[in-house]
């Protein structure tokens, strides 16, 4: 024996567009499984949940607690994915992913052409996962359903 442990979803590959908690805890729970799990943030400033207390001092940085946590064994990639040069390199990641997690507001991914029919051309194999805090369904929908949600 070799000594190397194969987790059970070693060999997939997950993009996560992913913000505060929900998203971020879906995909921590993927790479905890050993999916390789690249998430995508915005440039300069991250995930916001980068600001959150608590904070650990590490190396004379401080580091916020819940999102070292919720982010751990993942990859990260700053990506404007507002600029259409974001979405080519998204679209370049869709092409030889296995999975997307999301938990923008409804509709953010299809504005810009990189929600589920856009990678699904892609990609016809790609797995697409929303997560909303106030769901996404027709015929559900409330004022809430577009607010921004952990």
């Amino acid at each position: 024996m070799s000594g190397q442990v194969i987790r059970p979803l070693s060999g997939v590959r997950v993009i996560g567009l992913e913000q505060y908690m929900a998203g971020p805890y879906c995909t921590m729970l993927l790479a905890d499984a050993g999916a390789e799990v690249i998430k995508i943030e915005r440039p300069g400033k991250g995930d916001p949940r980068r600001g959150i207390p608590p904070f650990a001092r590490r190396d004379d940085c401080k580091k916020a607690g819940g999102y070292m946590a919720y982010n751990r064994n993942k990859k990260s990639l700053a990506l404007n994915v507002g600029a259409e040069e974001g979405r080519e390199v998204l679209r370049r990641l869709a092409r030889v992913s296995d999975v997307v997690v999301e938990n923008l507001r409804p509709g953010a991914m299809d504005k810009i052409g990189v929600g589920y029919e856009g990678m699904k051309k892609l990609n016809p194999r790609i797995i697409y996962a929303m997560i909303s805090g106030f769901g996404r369904l027709p015929g559900y929908e409330s004022d809430y359903a577009q607010r921004p949600a952990f």
